[in-house]
């Protein structure tokens, strides 16, 4: 389910647009929000996507199927560097920020809703990594 998230995310930002993919079956909430987010600042700027990023490691945090509200925590060092922002028009590549990691923790939540896992959050931290599990 969450490389199911990563590889619609990637299909949305390749167009600039959520039409067409499957985004919405697996985010919800904040991670759905993050994502329109980012697609709206992507249009905006007449950029899309090039490439997807790469789950290295991911991790089961935490684990609660007994709550009322199934959750789960899974860390992953997520790999950038083949993810690029590039102008849809020239296909120029956008230069990344200054400082930029290619490789960085993320702390995903997600819910169980129903039968179904969908991803609440989707946090990159400011923090560098080799594998979820080296930090």
């Amino acid at each position: 389910m969450y490389s199911h998230y990563r590889q619609e995310q990637a299909a949305a930002y390749a167009k600039a647009d959520a039409k067409g993919t499957d985004i919405r079956k697996y985010a919800t909430a904040e991670a759905y929000g993050k994502v329109m987010g980012d697609l709206l600042s992507l249009r905006s700027a007449g950029n899309v996507g090039k490439g997807a990023p790469t789950s290295k490691d991911p991790q089961v945090m935490s684990l609660e199927l007994s709550a009322k509200t199934p959750k789960a925590t899974i860390k992953d060092c997520l790999d950038v560097s083949d993810w690029k922002v590039m102008n849809r028009k020239t296909g120029e590549v956008q230069p990344s920020p200054k400082n930029a990691l290619k490789r960085h923790i993320n702390d995903v939540k997600l819910e169980k809703w129903g039968t179904k896992w969908f991803v609440v959050s989707d946090e990159a931290k400011a923090t560098a990594c080799t594998s979820a599990a080296s930090s």
